[in-house]
Order: structure tokens, then sequence, then C-alpha cells
């Protein structure tokens, strides 16, 4: 595609993230009317001063526009570390959590909420993140002493995962009351409820920075999709590279976790989708996947507040129901085009 078409693709994108935004802020069980989001973003950003009932602005700019910018932030998130991790490994089917990282958060998040163990005064987001750098780090380490190597990467992640989410498992099962129980599975399934303010603050930078350092690898990932030696050939310090990158994915991904906890098949569907309209070149790819998964978990949120009426499904939940059948459906358009 040429930069006037990733140009088009990407205008439209901005605008469907825009309409999706001002779905989720008028979408909910407190009724709120287009102008009343007008009014309340006026009052706000440009200092106006027009009457708004005080419980409809609470509701649309704590609630809703937070988790709004959240919801996108994540999506746009997940769906970057998708990208890089298929070009790092060189392998269809990597995604954010292939390294165990959400696998640790969730285990983190458990010993907050079962156990009681803070983090610094952090509570839920920064057991979720602590776990999460240590599964990362349990991850490399396992694969380093292993010999390296892309299949010792996956296969160190695997043993990751299954070993933290025992650990979740055992704790859940040993020591949670049922209430307990019935909130961590509602986190583990991803939830963007008790997100505001000081989360997003948390996920905007994440996202701005992952990006910024991911568009500057960009020429090196399109070199691995020749594989390691002719990326080598090229110039591109491989091991660097795939050392820094990876931990790149998993500050994005911890950070994620930590906020919204583990919300699948948006990483790894994603990348695929975006690929099949601007191509494999990262540097219209990146851009291109960030937006298009920032879009498709706002409306994911949306979706989770109506499907059943009176009730917020998980947004995990939501992204299963879509991503599962996105994903067989692109896996049967590549057979049929190889």
């Amino acid at each position: 595609m040429r930069r006037r078409g990733l140009g088009l693709f990407l205008s439209g994108g901005a605008v469907a993230l825009l309409l999706s935004a001002w779905a989720a802020m008028t979408i909910g069980d407190i009724e709120t009317t287009a102008g009343d989001v007008a009014k309340v973003l006026a009052n706000r950003l440009f200092g106006a001063t027009y009457n708004v009932d005080p419980v409809s602005e609470g509701v649309v700019w704590h609630y809703r526009l937070s988790r709004t910018v959240v919801a996108a932030c994540a999506g746009g998130a997940l769906a970057l570390c998708g990208v890089v991790l298929q070009a790092l490994l060189r392998n269809p089917l990597a995604e954010p959590y292939l390294l165990g990282i959400s696998a640790g958060a969730s285990t983190g998040a458990v010993l907050v909420i079962v156990l009681g163990f803070g983090v610094g005064g952090l509570g839920l987001s920064g057991g979720a993140f602590f776990g999460a750098a240590a599964a990362f780090a349990f991850v490399m380490i396992l694969a380093r002493g292993a010999g390296g190597g892309v299949d010792k990467v996956i296969l160190s992640g695997i043993a990751g995962s299954q070993l933290f989410n025992a650990a979740t498992s055992f704790i859940v099962t040993t020591s949670a009351s049922a209430e307990q129980t019935r909130g961590v599975m509602f986190w583990l399934l991803g939830s963007l409820g008790g997100v505001r303010w000081p989360d997003a603050l948390l996920a905007v930078p994440v996202l701005v920075l992952g990006v910024a350092i991911c568009l500057s690898k960009a020429r090196a990932l399109d070199a691995f999709a020749f594989g390691e030696d002719a990326a080598a050939s090229l110039g591109v310090e491989v091991m660097k590279l795939r050392i820094g990158l990876f931990a790149v994915t998993a500050l994005l991904t911890a950070a994620v976790v930590s906020v919204v906890g583990a919300v699948g098949f948006v990483g790894l569907v994603v990348p695929h989708a975006v690929r099949f309209v601007v191509g494999a070149d990262h540097e219209r790819l990146i851009p291109a996947s960030v937006l298009s998964g920032a879009v498709f978990l706002v409306l994911a949120d949306i979706l989770s507040r109506v499907i059943v009426p009176g009730q917020v499904l998980p947004i995990g939940v939501v992204t299963a129901l879509i991503g599962a059948p996105a994903f067989a459906t692109i896996l049967w358009q590549s057979r049929r085009r190889s």
C-alpha cells in the first residue's frame, strides 16, 4: 500500500476511534445524550460554562471517558505487542501473553486480592505489574539457560505460563473466599469497570513510548522476515534487538494487564487482519495495528455493556467471542490464498 493509501486507512481509523469513543461515553446504565457529552467535554477541556447535571458530568468525565481512554490504549498496546512478537519469533501465533507475562501478572494480582500483599502502596496494579516483571525475568533466564533461540523462548514462555497459572490456581483454591474467587475470576477475564484517570495517566505514556521505540526499529523488524542470519547480514544486532524489544513488549503487556486484566485475542487477531490491508512493512503495519487495536477494544467495551441488559460482561469474554471466529476466518482465507 502506498503512503496515500496508508494515510486514508489511518484517517478512517481515527474517525472510527472518535465515533466509537463518543458512543462509549453515551452508552450505559445511566442515560446520557450526545448533547450532554458535548457540554461536559466543552466544560472540562475548553472552560465553557454549560449547565450540566452533576451526576451526568461525573459519569461522562470520571467514569466513561477515562474507561474509553484506557480501553483504546490497552487495545493499541496489545496489538503492537502482537506485531512485534510475530516478527521477532517468526511465528504467526505469537501474541502478547506468549512469554508468560499475563500469567505472572495474574499471580501478582491474586496475591493482593486474596492475601493482601500490597506492593509499595500500589495495590492491585502494583502487584500485577511486579508479578509480570517476575514472570518475564523467569522466562528470559530459563531461555538463556536452555541455550537461547526462538524455540527456547517460546518453550520457556509456555513453561512460565503453566507455572504461574498453577500458582494462581493454588492461591485461589486454598485461600480465597467465594466472594474473592468471583472477583479474581472477573479480573482474570479482563475488566474495565474499575479504571479511572490515574490508570489512563499510566497507559497513555507507556503506549506512546512503546510505539516510538518500535517504529524506530521498523526496518530491523522487516529484516527478521528473512531469518536471523539474513537480518544479521544486513547489519541488525539480532540479540540486542530481540532482548530490547522483548523488554518493551513485556512492559506494555504488564502495564495493560495490571490495569485491565487478561484480555485475549487482540494481539493475535488485529495484526493479522491489518496485515491483509496494509501489507507486512512495519512502518505501515505498526501505526495501523495500534489504531485498529484501539478501535477494536473500545467497541468490545461497548458490546460488553449491551449484550446482556443490566449486566456488564468481562471484556475478555467479548474479545474471545469476536476474536475466535475472526481468527478462524483469517486462517481460512490464508489457506485459500496459499
